[in-house]
């Protein structure tokens, strides 16, 4: 039996949270929101559209027999809206129907009536108005202000990055099904099934022993389904609920779009100083996160900003200050790379200002301030098993980056119509929660009679590959075929308190976890052998034989077992501490070929040197790393998502929203994993794969950059993420302000 997501995908045979057979009597449920971004409610009619053919009932705050509120860190998101609304798409009401098609019918006759207030969209307008989270928050290393003074050139700029739209192909959904004795079964596409346990306990009012959350896989998810499933499990067990009925809660892709929150956009001021050989001597920042209009894990995300403030590069005086910024846009939410690419995209952008002052290239400047052993970050801890500078290196020999770069330099000098750029982009990214207390994670292993095993984790397969990680890991450890082993669903009565499959910590932590179990087991195989056939090297005994000789010996062959990341934790009174168990190193070489006249860009060459440590499996690895990097490119390049000033998605569509397809895609992918890279920090030397590509992306950026400074030396643009062909087709056809040559890379 062949049970892999891959071969299920092929043959159209993976289950969802939309396939899951419907129970008798089941409830379709569509959620009435605003479309206003701020104001205040002064009518909610629901009478005529309870009157609808085939409408159950409709559902408002009123009938929360618990509290109305899901929020995670910070409770400000009230589940239901009930006297303001604070953006477009926040749920005021709940239509609970006999089809989809007679709940959406309904949807449309429910009169609200909402006041209208000043929208606040920008996070510097917020910010202005003193509209912030949480107080803002400095990282600090050395002596900025003092360090200024020794340095022989300093730049300031703006850097400026977008939202991003996850596009996962699973929309949010959930079924929850009702029992008899009140207890709640919820099949939730959700990364965090234990997030979702608690909403549901909370907004209830029931236990969490009363709500059992089960879940096969996700469509994908990309973070977005880590706090934001969490509100439409809860709806679902509303309605189950108030109505004694299953209920079914999908939203279609439009709605998804306009309800649901995106990567957080940002918009950052810097300041860099370098001495005369481009040493960077002192860097400082400010983040203004827009973070829609309620917290989410924005607080989280800015933190991790924090503490990728300057990415692959050691930098001895650094000051870091992040802003929550409270705005009128549905609440951004958790995004691949979690902070960081924002925060590297900064970083990166004042490298590049630097470099044109100093007359220098860029990679000169980026080589010069690579992390080395025993750096130190600006929140304390020291980079161990550095290998930033080996990824450059063996980036720089396999690829041949200075050809690269001559090879561009010739073209320009030789074609009017287009124009070449190279960049290369290292990336260090850190692996674990920061929250620390998440570190940890539990797995449960049964062996059966016939020496088949099945193993339960709290980890969420979603298309990365977790779950075919779980069997490898139990198979070696026990030393069987992997085709004998059964990853079950994720569920809160078999696995409880479950951290999210996020942070790209799900296999670090729920595979050592489903290894210390398989241990347990196998140390009491070990002692039955020894007693039934006189061995305990069981390399040479029959794993069937064996399996039989302990149950009629009556041995234990199930077994639980708890994992947390040893020598991590952090201080946020002194922004001080260890948060990470290791980082994961990298660097992309990007080559970008673009056509002047329609300001398009094709994307030559991608090349990159991942380190990857002890791969469990190398092809889910190369998966991840060939999917994140498309997706960074898509971020960097092409991803824009817009909103009209009064808080309205612009992009509320699929036909509105460009993603990368394979069009859009390097015309040369290369991935080489870093040689003798082993890694005694997480399961079976293995390194997490999931965030940590995505930064690649970044240099394809700044390659375009460089191509269009080959076309217009003369602009001095700020750094705006994504560079699409709108965007620099503006940029080319700018009036010109000084007729220099043409420049060179």
């Amino acid at each position: 039996m062949r049970t892999d997501d891959r071969h299920l995908h092929v043959r159209g045979e993976s289950v969802f949270v939309d396939d899951i057979a419907a129970p008798a009597g089941c409830l379709q449920a569509v959620v009435v929101y605003s479309p206003v971004a701020h104001g205040r409610i002064t009518k909610l009619d629901t009478s005529r559209a309870r009157a609808q053919d085939g409408v159950v009932t409709v559902l408002t705050a009123a009938d929360i027999p618990g509290e109305n509120q899901i929020g995670s860190i910070i409770q400000d998101e009230p589940l239901l809206a009930e006297k303001d609304v604070h953006h477009v798409g926040q749920p005021v009401a709940l239509i609970l129907a006999g089809t989809m098609r007679q709940a959406r019918q309904a949807r449309s006759l429910v009169d609200l009536d909402i006041e209208p207030l000043e929208p606040v969209t920008d996070a510097r307008v917020a910010h202005a108005r003193g509209q912030l989270i949480q107080p803002p928050r400095t990282f600090a290393l050395g002596d900025v202000d003092q360090a200024w003074s020794q340095c022989a050139h300093i730049v300031t700029g703006r850097a400026d990055t977008g939202a991003q739209e996850h596009f996962y192909l699973e929309t949010q959904g959930a079924l929850v099904i009702p029992a008899e004795d009140g207890t709640l079964t919820v099949h939730s596409s959700t990364q965090g099934p234990t997030a979702v346990q608690k909403a549901v306990s909370r907004v209830i009012a029931v236990p969490m022993h009363a709500v059992e959350v089960d879940v096969r896989r996700l469509g994908g998810a990309f973070g977005g389904k880590e706090d934001q499933a969490s509100a439409w499990a809860v709806m679902a067990a509303l309605g189950a609920v108030v109505t004694k009925l299953p209920v079914r809660l999908v939203l279609d892709r439009a709605d998804d779009m306009v309800m649901t929150g995106k990567r957080h956009p940002y918009s950052s001021d810097f300041k860099m100083g370098l001495d005369d050989q481009g040493k960077v001597l002192a860097y400082e920042v400010s983040f203004y996160q827009n973070s829609g209009s309620a917290a989410d894990l924005s607080t989280a995300i800015i933190e991790r900003s924090l503490f990728h403030t300057t990415g692959s590069y050691q930098v001895p005086n650094v000051r870091a200050t992040a802003h929550c910024c409270r705005t009128n846009l549905a609440p951004f939410t958790a995004f691949r790379g979690f902070g960081g690419p924002q925060a590297m995209f900064v970083f990166e952008s004042a490298l590049e200002r630097a470099a044109r002052v100093l007359m220098m290239p860029v990679h000169e400047l980026q080589k010069r301030n690579l992390l080395e052993e025993g750096s130190v970050f600006p929140y304390g801890q020291m980079a161990e098993d550095c290998r930033a500078v080996a990824c450059w290196e063996q980036a720089d020999r396999a690829f041949d980056f200075a050809g690269l770069v001559a090879h561009a330099n010739e073209h320009n000098r030789t074609h009017t119509a287009t124009k070449q750029g190279v960049a290369m982009m290292p990336v260090c990214f850190g692996i674990s929660f920061t929250n620390t207390a998440l570190n940890q994670a539990r797995a449960l292993v049964h062996v059966y009679h016939d020496g088949s095993v099945n193993v339960s984790t709290g980890a969420v397969e979603m298309g990365q590959g977790v779950n075919r990680k779980m069997r490898l890991v139990v198979a070696k450890t026990l030393g069987i075929d992997p085709l004998r082993v059964r990853v079950d669903t994720t569920n809160t009565g078999r696995v409880a308190n479950t951290s999210p499959t996020a942070a790209s910590s799900g296999s670090d932590l729920n595979g050592e976890a489903a290894r210390l179990a398989a241990l347990q087991i196998l140390e009491r195989l070990r002692l039955v052998a020894a007693d039934k056939f006189g061995t305990s090297d069981l390399a040479g005994v029959d794993w069937e034989e064996l399996v039989q000789a302990a149950y009629w010996s009556r041995t234990d062959l199930s077994a639980h077992a708890h994992y947390a990341t040893p020598n991590i934790g952090f201080d946020k009174q002194t922004e001080t501490g260890k948060p990470f168990a290791y980082h994961v190193y990298g660097t992309a070489v990007c080559q970008v070929t673009l056509d002047c006249l329609r300001g398009t860009a094709t994307l030559d060459e991608v090349k990159l040197v991942h380190d990857g440590g002890q791969s469990i499996d190398r092809g889910t690895d190369l998966g991840q790393v060939e999917g994140g990097l498309a997706q960074g490119l898509g971020w960097v390049l092409l991803e824009d998502l817009n909103y009209a000033p009064d808080g309205r998605l612009l992009n509320d569509t699929a036909s509105k929203y460009k993603v990368p397809d394979i069009g859009f895609g390097p015309r040369n992918l290369e991935v080489q994993w870093l040689e003798n890279a082993p890694n005694p920090r997480a399961v079976m030397g293995s390194k997490a794969v999931g965030e940590p590509p995505f930064m690649y992306g970044i240099g394809a950026y700044f390659a375009l950059r460089q191509a269009i400074l080959a076309a217009r030396p003369d602009l001095d643009p700020d750094h705006v993420a994504p560079l699409t062909p709108e965007r620099t087709l503006m940029l080319l056809a700018a009036p010109k302000t000084n007729p220099n040559e043409e420049a060179e890379v």
